[in-house]
Order: structure tokens, then C-alpha cells, then sequence
């Protein structure tokens, strides 16, 4: 049986990863309809404390609709504080010209994207609007507690950020931890690793650079701890065990520039 088996989940709105009363966590899984646009399934999160709030990884065009028009159901858009992008791909933040028209909020990203970061605007300057992140991270104000930007270069891109919530005790995990699921499925939490490792292995070949970093993002993230890990693909991991289930399998994976030789890199023949 995988997780999936005689299952059907159709149309969940935000769905409730932690709430605390002050502190509040909300995914939105649905917003990409990949029947109409054949697009990669991709994750929202929405992050609330004490009145201020961060989205993190809001996405592309295609879900900034859904998601403004459901966010605003926990959160006004008038008083979102940042967007934390782990990376500068499409489907993480190619809607933030939209999201500077809604709101007054910064962007922070890794400090060697900030100047790409322009090309997803109309041209007007917002150099002031976006913030960089040094390569070892820190800490980020949020209401009365502070998101962790965790260093995760090359996974899969060169300057690359997690975000742990040390309240919730959340890693919002960017890449690192996909799994390539049927769309209306994402929303499943797994509690059992084994169920799940499938979906997520030709991904992580391919999209994670090299196994060295991913020992060295192992070691890190064993200081910290994680209820959850929250990928932006995909199903989340609830619980101790999937968890370290999966630090334990990443730490030992073999991927990106690991499995390239020189078959890879020939002069093509074939016609397109």
C-alpha cells in the first residue's frame, strides 16, 4: 500500500499546520490546477505571529490569486511583513511584482539573487523592497518570535535558504525533500518515511547538486529541533521518525555532479 491507496483529496484550502493561538502556520496545496497548465505541483505557507506575518515561497503567477484571495481568509495582505523565498525559480517567486502592488512587504532572498530578483517586476525600482541574505544566514524578526534562514546552497540552487520556525518547530524545507505526487495528494502528511522515499529519489538525483552537501546540511539541521519537515513539492513529514528517517536517507544519497560521467557530456546527434 502506498500512502495515496484509496485515497482522494479534492480541493483542501489552507490546511492548519500549527496554531498556538499567537502563533499560527498555514499551507495551501491546491493552487496550481496541473490538469489545465500541465505545471509542477508547488506549496504555499503563511506564517502569523502576533499580527505580523510572512509568506513564504508564494509561488508564480498562476497561484497568486488563489492564494491572496484564500490568505486573506487568516491574514490581511495589507499587513504581510515579508516574503521569504528560498530560491529564485519561477514557481517560488515569479508573482512578487503582484505581491508588492497588495502589500508593503520585503522580500528576503539569498544575497546572490537580490539583482535577479528585478526581472520578475515591471522595472520600477524596489531595491529598497529586497533584502539580501548573507550566505550564513540569521535570524528574522517576525511579531515576538524569529524565523532561522538556514544555509542550504546547491540545493538545489547556488544560493539557497530554509526556513525553521523555532515555535511550531517547523523546517520549511524549500527543494530538499520533494516528492513528485499525484497533485490532489500533496496535502497528505507522512508519518512513515519508507512510504514516501519513491516519490522522492529520481527528484533529488537530479535537483540536489552533490551528496557532500547534502551530509553537511545533515549535520546542521541534527541541532535543531523538527517536528516537521514542510518541502515546497509535494507531501510534508510529521513526526520524530520521518524526520530523522529522512536526514538519515539525504545524508547518505548519492546525487547531482555524484552521477555524472563522461557519458553525460557528448556531442548530440539526435534530431529535436
Amino acid at each position: 500500500m502506498t500512502p495515496f491507496s484509496g485515497s482522494r483529496i479534492l480541493n483542501p484550502m489552507a490546511i492548519e499546520l500549527y496554531n498556538d493561538g499567537n502563533h499560527i502556520v498555514h499551507a495551501f496545496y491546491d493552487l496550481v490546477d496541473d490538469k489545465a497548465t500541465n505545471a509542477v505541483q508547488c506549496n504555499q505557507f503563511l506564517v502569523i505571529d502576533n499580527g505580523h506575518g510572512a509568506l513564504i515561497d508564494p509561488g508564480g503567477n498562476m497561484t497568486y490569486t488563489g492564494l491572496l484571495i484564500d490568505m486573506q481568509k487568516h491574514f490581511s495582505s495589507r499587513e504581510l511583513n515579508y516574503i521569504l523565498a528560498s530560491h529564485p525559480d519561477p514557481d517560488i517567486i515569479a508573482s512578487v511584482n503582484k505581491w508588492f502592488v497588495a502589500s508593503s512587504c520585503k522580500v528576503m532572498i539569498s544575497s546572490l539573487w537580490v539583482r535577479f530578483v528585478p526581472h520578475f517586476t515591471t522595472g520600477k525600482d524596489n531595491s529598497n523592497r529586497i533584502v539580501g541574505i548573507p550566505d550564513d544566514g540569521g535570524l528574522i524578526s517576525l511579531g515576538r518570535c524569529k524565523i532561522v534562514a538556514l544555509p542550504a546552497h546547491f540545493m538545489h540552487a547556488e544560493g539557497n535558504f530554509q526556513f525553521y520556525d523555532p515555535i511550531a518547530k517547523i523546517l520549511f524545507s524549500g527543494d530538499l525533500g520533494a516528492s513528485i505526487v499525484p497533485h490532489d495528494q500533496a496535502s497528505i502528511p507522512i508519518t512513515n518515511f519508507a512510504s514516501i522515499v519513491k516519490y522522492m529519489h529520481d527528484f533529488h538525483k537530479r535537483y540536489i547538486v552533490s551528496g557532500k552537501v547534502c551530509r553537511y546540511w545533515a549535520q546542521m539541521v541534527r541541532q535543531l529541533q523538527i517536528d516537521q519537515i514542510v518541502p515546497q513539492h509535494g507531501c510534508r513529514l510529521v513526526g520524530k521518525q520521518a524526520v530523522n528517517d529522512f536526514i538519515d536517507w539525504i545524508e547518505q544519497l548519492e546525487c547531482g555532479v555524484d552521477l555524472m560521467t563522461q557519458s553525460h557530456y557528448q556531442l548530440p546527434r539526435k534530431m529535436l
